[in-house]
């Protein structure tokens, strides 16, 4: 009996990256197989009957990439989109957590995207990627996995890129997502989704590199050296607090100070929850800090904050436009406040 699910044509997008490196004369692995190489080496894939199309988009380590890699290739993504089932792109984990959010901030389309790679490259016993690839390609050729928006497909699991963190430095199932875990799995082929996401978020405009972003992560003792250190030299920073959104007391003022002038954004730095409102009232604490015009990232983890702030800024947008935004994609405020159009779950955006 012939599977639904198994047909169609998916553009196969190769970024480089762990899947895609062999031994170097001089020690170590680096990027050299192609993406037609990689599709080449994956058992079962001419069984799936899944029409592949390959384009060898970049070829370098995930760390190497750039925002104007990611816009560039989501605006390739766009062009092939109307004519494919969806987009398979295969580079390095270092940053999958990073540009799936990004290519998801900015697809409006129903067809998924899916983000994969590996964790061992192709030389080492066990090597992951053909695994990982084959999963992807059929979770993008499967009507089931339509309006979730961009995925990131690792160890037969399907995660939401708005959720996804990599937890792990070398174990095949590094990735995770700790604020409601993955959407689904694949099993002998097939799709299931356990849950699906009922709304998405997109943005108009693409990031580019020119807009400079900190990440400042909070720690004991931190007497705001590294704070003032770069204040006056980026468009926005975010926190990441300890706990459920707290800093050392001396903080709070200074940070309240650079909130007046650019957008300052409040995550937390525990990798799970969400960023308090009303509970603790001391000096450096949620409720403080929100009260001098921080704004909370919610459930947002402080690395995908930072995306969606540069993002944002990018989109030229005020201060009150980016705390809606904050409030919907954290998870906060209905998803219907976003700024633009919402898209809807269920609903086909084509």
């Amino acid at each position: 009996m012939s599977n639904p699910d198994r047909f169609g044509r998916v553009v196969v997008f190769g970024l480089g990256g762990t899947i895609a490196m062999t031994p170097t004369d001089s020690g170590g692995v680096a990027p050299n197989l192609t993406a037609e190489q990689l599709v080449a080496a994956v058992p079962g894939l001419d069984d799936t009957g899944v029409k592949l199309d390959v384009v060898q988009f970049r070829q370098i380590p995930g760390a190497s990439l750039s925002f104007a890699d990611i816009a560039a290739l989501q605006k390739a993504i766009s062009m092939e989109l109307p004519h494919a089932a969806g987009v398979v792109v295969t580079q390095g984990t270092d940053t999958i957590e990073e540009t799936s959010y990004l290519l998801d901030l900015l697809h409006d389309r129903p067809e998924p995207v899916v983000v994969t790679g590996a964790m061992r490259n192709p030389s080492m016993a066990g090597a992951d990627g053909p695994a990982n690839l084959l999963a992807a390609v059929q979770v993008a050729a499967s009507p089931q996995a339509r309006e979730q928006g961009c995925v990131v497909v690792f160890a037969d699991e399907i995660h939401a890129a708005r959720r996804v963190r990599k937890a792990h430095t070398t174990c095949c199932a590094a990735f995770e997502s700790p604020n409601g875990g993955p959407l689904g799995w694949i099993s002998e082929g097939h799709v299931h989704l356990a849950n699906r996401l009922s709304s998405r978020t997109w943005l108009p405009a693409p990031p580019t590199d020119n807009v400079r972003v900190a990440l400042l992560p909070i720690s004991l003792g931190d007497d705001g050296t590294i704070l003032d250190s770069v204040a006056d030299h980026v468009d926005g920073i975010v926190v990441a607090a300890v706990g459920a959104g707290h800093v050392p007391a001396p903080l709070a003022p200074r940070l309240g100070a650079i909130a007046d002038t650019k957008p300052v954004i409040l995550a937390s730095r525990t990798g799970g929850g969400t960023v308090l409102a009303k509970t603790y009232g001391f000096p450096g604490s949620e409720r403080d800090l929100l009260a001098r015009g921080l704004i909370s990232a919610g459930f947002l983890d402080p690395v995908k904050a930072r995306l969606l702030l540069h993002t944002l800024i990018c989109n030229q947008i005020d201060r009150d436009t980016i705390a809606s935004a904050f409030a919907a994609s954290g998870g906060y405020a209905d998803p219907t406040s976003w700024p633009w159009a919402t898209l809807t779950a269920g609903a086909d955006n084509a």
